[in-house]
């Protein structure tokens, strides 16, 4: 079987009308935004439309060898996954296919922002008096996922943008998944190791609060500018996080109040059922606390 037949093999819930574009003609490439593991992506003009959109190219083989992991469950690729998901924290996907060179592409709309984790790390003015606003509008997006099947698996600062208005994007389902048992069998542990639930690292059965987790560290982050666990080698940090209490938050801010305080320690619960159960309970419970 010749590659572009796995691939359209693999990306059979798309049907049997992949368009297969040439990037060089169609595009003109103006600058690399982002690369990740399995991908490359490109603020691009698109010479048919005239839009300034984002280019999303997966490496080939990179992303055969992942979904073959899910042969014969039928695992809808991500441009697949994002076509179906259609809300305003989520980034729009305009189009997905293959190239001439046999890549999985997706062109999607072009975010004008910047990642959550380059406001965190920067310490930028625009975190004060918004992070209640930038957590609240990531639950949406993941609420919305869960509720349209789908797990997300990849919850952390640098996978969601805040626009120059402030609303919050989701931009990378590289490792999402349906919501079904075959998927939440014990044993998978992908994602962001820091941010990875503690069911995930024991090989346990997972559910969607694997994503609530990680949306709980990522809170904390927001909140503190540093991690529940000290960073160091995966392994380290994995047992960590299954042996060690998370740090109080206030080792990093004094300032917080004993709510908020008690907020982000519920969220990073490593018990799953004394987590926030749904982002919607997450929402709810953050919109509570003073402005930060």
């Amino acid at each position: 079987m010749s590659i572009l037949d796995t691939l359209k093999q693999l990306f059979a819930s798309s049907g049997n009308n992949l368009p297969i574009i040439n990037v060089e003609k169609r595009f003109e490439l103006l600058g690399r935004t982002g690369q990740g593991s399995m991908s490359k992506v490109w603020r691009a003009r698109d010479r048919e439309s005239g839009k300034t959109v984002c280019l999303k190219i997966l490496d080939r083989e990179k992303t055969i060898a992942f979904e073959k992991r899910f042969a014969g469950l039928k695992k809808p690729s991500e441009g697949d996954i994002l076509s179906q998901l259609k809300h305003r924290n989520i980034v729009q996907t305009l189009e997905h296919g293959l190239t001439t060179k046999k890549e999985p592409y997706i062109i999607m709309e072009l975010v004008d922002g910047v990642g959550l984790n380059f406001l965190i790390e920067t310490k930028h003015k625009d975190l004060e008096g918004n992070r209640i606003n930038y957590l609240s509008q990531f639950a949406n997006g993941i609420e919305f996922m869960h509720r349209a099947g789908y797990l997300h698996r990849d919850i952390c600062p640098r996978n969601v943008m805040v626009n120059k208005d402030g609303m919050v994007k989701i931009i990378d389902l590289g490792l999402a998944v349906p919501y079904k048992p075959d998927f939440c069998k014990p044993g998978n542990r992908t994602g962001t190791t820091m941010y990875l639930a503690p069911e995930l690292l024991k090989r346990t059965t997972t559910d969607h609060r694997v994503d609530l987790f990680a949306l709980g560290v990522t809170a904390y982050e927001t909140f503190t500018g540093d991690m529940p666990w000290e960073r160091g080698a995966s392994q380290e940090v994995m047992r960590a996080i299954i042996n060690n209490a998370p740090r109080d938050p206030r080792e990093h801010r004094p300032d917080l109040s004993a709510e908020v305080t008690a907020f982000l320690l519920k969220a990073i619960d490593r018990e799953a059922k004394q987590r926030f159960q749904t982002p919607g309970e997450f929402r709810d419970a953050i919109q509570k606390l003073p402005k930060q």
